[in-house]
């Protein structure tokens, strides 16, 4: 650790604080049943468990989905995911499982499961496998599709989020409840060159669907956040703060605004401000409103329109959204931002909080076709009750039904029924 000890360390609890020793030595699945009798986590729980099952419409701005927006078209050149990789990464994890654990692994490809996915450190739905209880050689290959699936510092990225949280886990002493692996897989339909399938993986902190489809790939919804927001000590030590550069790209943006712009786009000036509704600010996700069983939420836009920006800041808000779409290979990354700029005329731009360099702070930006969300958060494992800049969650969805690639499948499938018709 460095000689100036990190800006978290400030916010450690005592070694027996009851938050920590109430719990320690327990595995996911005993913490899953004490989450489901504690006061905060239980109250998430009963509220979230009833939604995964509702029909998928997907998010939207006003309760009316869009139709035309996500037609079913074979990549164009240059742009296609790199499913060949794929296929075999997930045929070698196929492999290696036997009949009951390739049978918990995976479900249909539009099945119900996909909604169960969360970012809680609690195992809310153990959905596939979790890693964790897995043979070494099991989780290595689930990275290794991770990997085939994303662009480098895709997968450098939301390793570093698992890494992270293999790190708090040693720094509070719960390793068996916050390690490395505590994060489940599953996969769905059968991995095919053309024919839709995907995969999940999803744990505390870092949450990726994934889904090709005739060379199209989807990724979305994605969850990815830290607390802390880097690794000081030990083997992992190093490598920058994971969400710099979006922190930086918003804080510009929102210095490139005019004055009165940037008032039409703060919703509310404080974190949790007098002047928010009741339930503005919720227990678990604070200001994200696209997160875990959200997939059918109205989100009403709210703020300044991005086209009405100067230049600059049209620049800096795709330039922040790419942020996010980097995850994906090259060729769908190029796919996805021509589909987001070709939106800019109803791309929106909220933001809660203050805005220059070291503030705490919520931003969206929302189109038809996308939404973005960065929110600071209060502490969870680490002990302050106000946002802090080290602990930052992300948020990515693909509004009007194409999360999970859904909006593609039902069109593969309705294609397949009127062939077979």
């Amino acid at each position: 650790m460095d000689a100036n000890p990190s800006e978290f360390r400030r916010y450690l609890f005592d070694h027996d604080h009851p938050r920590l020793a109430d719990v320690r030595g327990l595995d996911a699945y005993a913490y899953r049943e004490a989450a489901r009798d504690d006061d905060f986590t239980g109250g998430l729980i009963e509220g979230w468990t009833p939604l995964y099952k509702n029909d998928f419409v997907g998010v939207t701005s006003d309760g009316t989905l869009r139709e035309g927006l996500y037609p079913l078209e074979p990549a164009r050149p240059g742009e296609e995911a790199p499913v060949a990789a794929m296929v075999d990464a997930a045929e070698h994890l196929l492999a290696l499982l036997d009949e009951d654990a390739r049978a918990a692994l995976t479900h249909p490809v539009d099945a119900v499961e996909w909604q169960t996915w969360a970012n809680p450190e609690f195992m809310q739905f153990d959905t596939g496998l979790r890693l964790e209880f897995q043979p070494a050689d099991v989780r290595a290959a689930a990275l290794a599709l991770v990997e085939a699936s994303l662009s480098p510092e895709g997968y450098a990225l939301a390793h570093r989020m698992m890494q992270i949280n293999g790190f708090l886990g040693e720094v509070v002493d719960l390793e068996s409840i916050l390690n490395e692996f505590s994060y489940n897989v599953a996969l769905y339909g059968t991995p095919d060159l053309r024919a839709p399938w995907g995969w999940q993986l999803y744990g505390h902190h870092a949450a990726l669907n994934c889904l090709v489809v005739d060379g199209r790939m989807s990724l979305s919804p994605v969850f990815l956040g830290a607390e802390p927001d880097q690794i000081d000590a030990g083997p992992l030590a190093g490598g920058g703060r994971p969400f710099v550069r979006r922190v930086e790209i918003a804080t510009a943006l929102m210095a490139a605004l005019t004055d009165d712009q940037r008032a039409e786009a703060i919703a509310y000036e404080q974190m949790v401000d007098p002047a928010m509704p009741e339930g503005r600010v919720h227990p678990g996700d604070e200001r994200h409103l696209a997160g875990a069983f959200q997939d059918n939420r109205v989100i009403p836009y709210e703020g300044v329109r991005v086209a009405e920006l100067p230049d600059e800041a049209q620049r800096l808000a795709l330039a922040f959204v790419e942020e996010f779409v980097a995850l994906l290979p090259e060729g769908p990354r190029r796919a996805r931002m021509r589909e987001i700029a070709a939106h800019l005329d109803e791309t929106w731009l909220t933001w809660i909080g203050g805005w220059k360099p070291g503030d705490v702070f919520y931003v969206r930006v929302q189109s038809p076709v996308v939404i973005v969300e960065l929110d600071h958060h209060c502490g969870v494992f680490l002990d302050y009750d106000e946002p802090q800049p080290f602990h930052i969650h992300t948020v990515m969805r693909t509004p009007h039904g194409n999360d999970y690639g859904r909006a593609w499948v039902r069109q593969w499938q309705e294609q397949a029924a009127g062939a077979a018709g």
